[in-house]
């Protein structure tokens, strides 16, 4: 696997990993934000040709990173599974029965609208926001980012954030990035098959790009 980049912040040790996902070794957790499983069945139920094979590949990302790092629980910061149920549930209830002992974590997004009997049957614990050490786990960023949460520093998803850089020749390319700001911080999406939004890096007080073996210090 490729090496991650160590990232010390509020007295906690991070590992901001190019697969998009931190590693936070205090806790022996692995967090990451807006898998999407489920949107490749979701699509090719609609009729749209997509590769079946990016959700399995989602999937096998997420093994590799718990043999890897063999973290003791798996945080998911909302949009585990895209829609309506499909036939790639059944991929996702086989690759949970390979980790039995595995605490698996949900803050549920506005995407999760399947019936928590479904995460709860597969040993799955379910939250509207979670505090742990000086984090709150939420699916949706702050309203106001410049307004603190009195239960933490906030660690989230949702807008699939992404940074632009403009080379000499006016070249330009968005990579997927980790966005540290005054408050929270926005994790890029661990699906395939999901886009990104360029966001402004006045925003962030530090922001982290994501390449194909690396994270790279941007700002």
């Amino acid at each position: 696997m490729s090496a991650g980049t160590p990232f010390q912040f509020l007295d906690q040790d991070l590992l901001l990993l190019p697969q998009k996902a931190i590693y936070w070794q205090q806790e022996k957790a692995l967090i990451a934000a807006d898998v999407h499983f489920g949107k490749v069945g979701h699509f090719r139920k609609a009729g749209i040709a997509i590769p079946r094979n990016m959700e399995q590949d989602d999937l096998a990302m997420l093994s590799d990173l718990i043999y890897e790092h063999k973290p003791e629980k798996l945080i998911f910061l909302g949009d585990l599974f895209h829609s309506d149920m499909n036939n790639d549930w059944d991929w996702f209830v086989l690759w949970r029965s390979q980790f039995p002992r595995l605490q698996i974590i949900l803050i549920k997004g506005n995407h999760d609208i399947i019936s928590d009997k479904h995460y709860t049957d597969l040993g799955i614990i379910l939250h509207q926001k979670l505090a742990v050490g000086p984090f709150l786990m939420l699916h949706h960023p702050l309203a106001d980012p410049e307004e603190k949460d009195e239960d933490g520093y906030v660690l989230c998803g949702h807008i699939h954030p992404g940074i632009n850089l403009v080379g000499r020749g006016r070249q330009s390319v968005t990579l997927p990035c980790f966005a540290f700001g005054k408050n929270q911080a926005i994790l890029p999406s661990f699906g395939k098959f999901t886009g990104r939004v360029a966001i402004l890096s006045r925003k962030a007080d530090r922001v982290f790009g994501v390449l194909k073996d690396k994270v790279i210090a941007i700002s």
